[in-house]
């Protein structure tokens, strides 16, 4: 089975979800990345790695929308996207919670801005509220809770919309290492529950090959894709699957591809 076949298999067969042909970008003179190819399939989750400045969270901006891509194109379903569209939505690093808003009101926000009934957010909001682990909280102000919590809440923000495509930057870098490895496993419960299709931004090899079913390694300046690597591990991940000899084998193959050049690209003087 090639790592075409293997992605179909791990989004569940059918035609993808997210398709990336020929993508650039450009500020000016400086080429960030250059003829971006990629699939996401309905229910599959890629992670995207590679050194420092090489456009992972401007790959991810302009699949959302976000920011204007200059080459190639992105498509959504049959939708090319030149704007955010309906049906995706972006979990950042930084929480991005609305500090007066309670739990609540931020869960409820996607929701009044896409027109949803009153129902139909009094309906939603609890149940993902509880999905994430939050209920209890639901009048609490984000000055009032840990990273992790304000983290939650930026996800349940985002699943209540129910999104066909979720983009994730860095989702879980601003909190601590215990507070992260328990976020990543309620992300893979969460998806167990709701699959859809997830780009997952991160500098952490081992976040990447416990998440992803297939990592693609960016490299170069400008960046491309190196290399794509499939990540056959046992479903469901568990914290057992950190101890399985081949998560051991993956970690070290997508460690060894980015080692060269990481060690390069710290010694660079810009200009």
């Amino acid at each position: 089975m090639n790592q075409q076949q293997t992605a179909a298999k791990a989004g569940h067969d059918g035609e993808p979800r997210i398709r990336v042909r020929g993508l650039g970008k450009h500020y000016g003179a400086l080429e960030v990345f250059k003829n971006i190819d990629f699939d996401v399939g309905k229910r599959e989750i890629v992670a995207i790695v590679g050194p420092s400045g090489c456009g992972k969270t401007t790959l991810l901006r302009c699949i959302d929308g976000l920011l204007p891509h200059d080459t190639g194109e992105i498509l959504v379903g049959d939708t090319r996207v030149t704007e955010p569209i309906a049906g995706v939505a972006m979990v950042f690093q930084h929480f991005g919670l609305f500090p007066w808003k309670t739990v609540s009101e931020n869960v409820a926000y996607g929701l009044r801005m896409a027109g949803a009934p009153k129902a139909e957010i009094a309906r939603k909001v609890p149940e993902f509220i509880k999905l994430v682990g939050l209920a209890g909280f639901e009048n609490a102000f984000p000055y009032q809770m840990s990273g992790g919590m304000q983290q939650r809440c930026g996800l349940a923000r985002a699943l209540a919309v129910e999104p066909n495509v979720l983009l994730m930057d860095e989702p879980f870098a601003a909190v601590d290492a215990q507070t992260r490895e328990i976020l990543q496993f309620e992300l893979l419960r969460i998806w167990q529950e709701r699959p859809t299709a997830m780009v997952f931004v991160t500098h952490s090899i081992e976040e990447a090959v416990l998440l992803g079913h297939r990592v693609i390694v960016l490299k170069g300046r400008p960046s491309s894709i190196h290399e794509t690597i499939v990540i056959d591990l046992p479903e469901p991940r568990t914290r057992e699957t950190l101890q399985h000899p081949r998560f051991a084998v993956l970690r070290e193959r997508v460690w060894s591809t980015l080692m060269a050049e990481a060690r390069e690209a710290e010694f660079v003087l810009e200009r």
